[in-house]
Order: C-alpha cells, then structure tokens, then sequence
C-alpha cells in the first residue's frame, strides 16, 4: 500500500501511503464543491486506509480458532493501540479507527490554535493509562506541526512505548517541526503538500479540515 517510509527529519519515519483509491478520496477532499456530509464519509474511508496502514507493523501472535468444520491457524494482535484524536478535527477519523479495532481505548487532545501567533493552546486532555502502549495520534493536517508537537508532549509524559502519527496531508514544515521536537515519532499521512501560505494553511491542502468537517 506504501512505500518504503523515508526520513522526513532526524530519525522521524515518514511513510506516504500509495494507493489509488487513497488518491482518490483525498482529490475528493481537496474539492472546494465537496459538502460537509461528503467530506465526513470520504475522510472515515482515507482514515481506513491510514490506519491499515499504521498498523501494517503492528506486533501480532499465532493462535488457533475452531471453524465449522476444523482447527484453523491464525493470528491476533498482542495488544489494541489507544487512539487520541485531537478536538476537533481528529474526530473525523476516529470512527475508522474503532471499526478497525473495536476494543481500542480512547483519549482526546483538545488544542486550539491562536490565529495571530500560529501557537497552540490546550484547553482538553482525557487519557486512559499510557504506560507501554502503542498511540495512533490522530490529526487531519500537519501544518507548523505546533499541534502535533504539543500533544506529542503531553503524551510522552505518560511514557507510552510508541506514537504513530495519522495526518490526510501534511506539510514539510510540520514534518521538520515534529521531528526537531519528537524525533520517535512516525507520521503516516496521505499526502506531503508544497508547504504553508502565511496564514499557516497548508497549500494546496483542503482549507480547514474542522470547519468543512462540521460545516461551519
């Protein structure tokens, strides 16, 4: 589905996911014209695609189940990863995630960005235990990366063994940013776009993720 995850700083992992149906539903996204019930059903199924993808690595175990008719091999995941989304955007890929993994565990990041200095401000955190376990951060645009980064701290802090970062689109600055900041960290996102404009949005991208997620 990808290809080989490259470096997008020091040590940071940066896999591009390559399908064309991924392209697909993001050249929806992209579109000006897509309305908001669109633009929620197209990011729940490029969000399938990042979390198959994401997961494509994930630790699993040999275990036997009984089919109607025989004993059958198989295997299971040695552990569910927690999926934090950050408020608000993140929601809109959260579904995939617990569809994906049913019995996944939930936190939320609320993150707010000033407008005027790009910085961003936590309002929100709700997260079950970390200790060892493996994070999907889920976060539609890596823009400055200030967002990212800033919940990447507030995650380490509760000592997780792993952060896998899920973004649509991301944009250079964000990756050299996250990785200045947390270098573990791997990003999984659908597209790498030309940069930021000065407002911060990422060119060409899809605008605000929240605002044509909720239509507001």
């Amino acid at each position: 589905m990808a290809p080989p995850g490259r470096p997008g700083g020091p040590h940071l992992t940066v896999t591009v996911v390559d399908h064309p149906l991924a392209a697909t539903l993001l050249t929806a996204l992209r579109d000006r014209d897509t309305p908001p019930p669109l633009f929620r059903l197209l990011t729940k199924r490029l969000a399938l695609a990042l979390v198959l993808e994401a997961t494509r690595s994930a630790p699993t175990a040999v275990c036997t189940v009984e089919t109607p008719l025989a004993p059958a091999a198989g295997r299971a995941l040695v552990a569910v990863p927690v999926a934090v989304p950050i408020l608000r955007a993140g929601l809109g890929m959260l579904e995939a995630v617990t569809e994906l993994l049913p019995d996944v565990a939930v936190g939320y990041i609320g993150l707010e960005r000033d407008h005027a200095t790009f910085q961003p401000a936590a309002y929100y955190s709700k997260l079950p235990p970390l200790t060892g376990a493996w994070v999907l951060l889920l976060d539609p645009m890596l823009a400055t990366g200030g967002s990212a980064a800033a919940a990447c701290d507030a995650l380490t802090a509760r000592q997780p063994g792993r952060i896998t970062l899920l973004s649509v689109v991301a944009a250079p600055e964000g990756i050299r940013h996250l990785a200045s900041r947390h270098p573990a960290v791997e990003v999984v996102t659908a597209a790498i776009d030309d940069g930021l404009d000065a407002r911060a949005y990422i060119v060409p991208g899809l605008g605000d993720f929240g605002d044509r997620l909720f239509g507001t």
